[in-house]
């Protein structure tokens, strides 16, 4: 009885061994083909647990041990796989985090920018009665000239963005000539800046325009160079609701 036993399990540990020899090139077509990991780990367990149980049990241990063979090989691959996934998702997440910090980063550059602009904005409030600036005019002639139009551009953008402020624009002319023609001509001196600065987008709402014609002229006669000083438009900037205009001295 024991000889034909052990006669049984030797065909059954070379039935098992034959298992392997054939599963051995099956995996490695398999590899090549592409098919899934997990038949690859249940073909080394079914033809681990037979081998394994035909050993300790005969032909009845084959059957048990192949059957847990495959279960164990189903989890291990199971578990390999879990494992590959969470990796996969710790490397998305370090992804999202650096995308995130470099996010933040670059909102924190546009907030300083931000701030520093309207610092900036503060500052020029507190400064309005240094923002004004004089035009020139030659001699009975109401033309803009063209080095004075950078400047007032200038002027006129920065008040358009200020929705509180205003311009007041006062035209003025030597002595020379009567009262009716220097009032005419410093009015239309006032209007052609006025012109410039709504070129800038300004309103004519928000400009206020005065004539004031030779009535403020104190030259001496004959002071051509003092004449020329009075022949001028003078912008200056007024905060609305403050009830002053910005003076420079």
């Amino acid at each position: 009885m024991n000889a034909l036993t052990s006669r049984l399990r030797a065909a059954t540990l070379g039935v098992a061994l034959a298992g392997c020899t054939a599963a051995w090139p099956a995996q490695a077509t398999e590899a090549a083909d592409g098919r899934a990991p997990a038949s690859r780990q249940s073909d080394i367990g079914v033809v681990t647990g037979l081998a394994v149980g035909a050993l300790a049990a005969g032909p009845a241990g084959a059957v048990v041990g192949a059957t847990a063979g495959a279960l164990l090989g189903d989890r291990y691959h199971r578990q390999a796989q879990s494992s590959l996934q969470l990796r996969e998702r710790l490397d998305r997440s370090d992804a999202e985090r650096a995308r995130l910090a470099q996010n933040v980063a670059q909102l924190d550059g546009s907030l300083a920018q931000a701030r520093a602009a309207g610092e900036q904005l503060d500052q020029t409030l507190q400064r309005t009665d240094e923002l004004g600036l004089d035009v020139s005019f030659r001699t009975d002639d109401d033309s803009v000239t063209v080095q004075a139009m950078g400047p007032l551009l200038k002027l006129g953008a920065l008040a358009t963005s200020m929705p509180q402020a205003r311009l007041h624009i006062a035209g003025y002319a030597d002595p020379r000539g009567s009262d009716a023609w220097n009032r005419d001509l410093s009015l239309r001196r006032a209007e052609n800046v006025a012109a410039v600065l709504a070129a800038a987008g300004l309103t004519r709402e928000r400009m206020l325009i005065e004539a004031h014609g030779k009535s403020e002229a104190g030259s001496a006669d004959g002071d051509l160079d003092a004449y020329a000083l009075e022949r001028r438009v003078t912008v200056r900037l007024q905060l609305e609701g403050s009830g002053q205009v910005a003076q420079r001295d």
